[in-house]
């Protein structure tokens, strides 16, 4: 039986980015790993029940979070780990 290798984590992911004025008005302004930026971004889709309530892939967005995403009135989940 092969043994199993322990997975490394991708540096890419975990390391810290600073985010600008506009996603910072959501994560706050400290430097964060892409990981956690996208974690506070679903805590605040969930805090202010920006999903969608009949496809929850959707996203409605507020106007913080529309900035975020070029003005867009709607977004797909996926378009959040981008």
């Amino acid at each position: 039986m092969a043994s199993k290798t322990k997975r490394t984590p991708n540096a890419k992911f975990m390391a810290p980015v600073t985010p600008d004025e506009v996603l910072a008005e959501i994560v706050g302004s400290k430097p964060l790993p892409r990981t956690q930026i996208t974690k506070k971004i679903w805590d605040y889709i969930k805090k202010n029940g920006l999903q969608d309530k009949k496809n929850k892939r959707m996203i409605n967005t507020d106007e913080k979070l529309g900035k975020v995403f070029g003005n867009k009135k709607q977004i797909s989940m996926f378009e959040i780990a981008v």
